[in-house]
């Protein structure tokens, strides 16, 4: 299939470039670092040999959201969105942008959206999970009621919100001790976002926001298989769940979520999803350059799913969610 968009593309900056360093074996560190770190070269061509037309780039994790100070937070997610916004303008036919944000101090993350969607124009935005704050030991998640002003803005600007993964602290992952082989993207990475996620659905964020709009990657870190069990726990039991939330917590799944096919390139849960949530809200992605175009693209256009279907997830609902102008 030609024409595919992908959104969750990462590249770094010399400042947050070692972020991602020790996800990945020194012998396959360079490769990773040369792919990261370039934008209109190899990626282009891998683009152009594999029908994407456009990547929706946003900086690699954890990045910003691992900076306790919030001023200095502020100050390289602001380098980090000029950097994007510059870039994205050279050839903006092939690229788009989601902003970087200081959480920190959600105060400053809503002025830093503002600019980057008004005088940047980025289409939405992506955070690595929770903030550090202060100290590297303090941290907060998004469903916190000192972000619903956040939220808000959010809202207001009617723009997407890209929920990405980020290792727990060691301090809340003893569950992983002498098993680091568990960290990142084999499990923590999808354990960390679908409780976050979980969060947010129950918190009642949805019902104050209701056209919200987050999107989460790598076939929605395990939540479409999971998703009636959450709901029906135990149901003979009565009121076995409270939360602030109004509703059941699939409603908000079904309605304020959406998920990309990112690093998890497998048919089952394709058709896993498309039964939970339904084709339109699933998009392509291939989680570049920590995952390759190639295994991503060609598993796609091969998946034994429908060509209108394909359509969609390919490429039409990513251009009605980032409001993007197709070819």
């Amino acid at each position: 299939m030609k024409g595919k968009i992908g959104l969750e593309e990462h590249f770094a900056i010399d400042d947050t470039l070692m972020d991602s360093k020790g996800f990945f074996p020194e012998e396959t560190w360079i490769e990773v670092r040369d792919r990261i770190m370039d934008l209109h070269g190899r990626r282009l061509r891998l683009m152009d040999e594999f029908g994407m037309e456009m990547m929706i780039l946003s900086l690699n994790a954890p990045a910003i959201q691992a900076i306790p100070d919030p001023k200095k937070a502020n100050e390289m997610a602001r380098k980090a969105n000029d950097y994007l916004a510059e870039n994205v303008r050279k050839r903006p036919d092939r690229f788009q942008a989601l902003a970087a944000l200081p959480l920190q101090d959600p105060d400053l993350a809503a002025k830093e959206l503002q600019r980057c969607v008004k005088e940047l124009g980025m289409v939405g935005a992506l955070v690595n999970g929770f903030s550090q704050i202060g100290d590297p030991n303090t941290i907060a998640y998004l469903d916190e009621k000192q972000y619903w002003p956040f939220w808000g803005v959010c809202a207001e600007l009617d723009v997407p919100f890209y929920l990405h993964p980020r290792n727990p602290l060691p301090q809340d992952a003893r569950i992983y001790k002498d098993h680091g082989w568990l960290m990142g993207p084999t499990w923590a990475f999808g354990h960390e976002t679908a409780v976050h996620s979980l969060r947010l659905m129950g918190s009642g964020l949805f019902d104050k926001y209701p056209n919200l709009q987050i999107v989460i990657g790598h076939m929605g870190e395990g939540l479409p298989f999971s998703m009636w069990r959450v709901d029906n726990c135990n149901a003979w039991i009565p009121n076995r769940h409270s939360y602030p939330a109004k509703k059941k917590i699939g409603e908000y799944f079904q309605n304020n979520f959406h998920i990309t096919v990112s690093g998890n390139f497998h048919t089952q849960a394709l058709l896993n999803a498309m039964m939970v949530m339904s084709s339109d809200r699933i998009m392509f992605s291939t989680d570049w350059p920590f995952e390759n175009i190639d295994h991503a693209a060609l598993w796609f256009d091969a998946a034994p799913i429908s060509e209108a279907d394909r359509l969609k997830i390919g490429r039409t609902n990513a251009l009605k969610l980032f409001k993007l102008k197709g070819a």
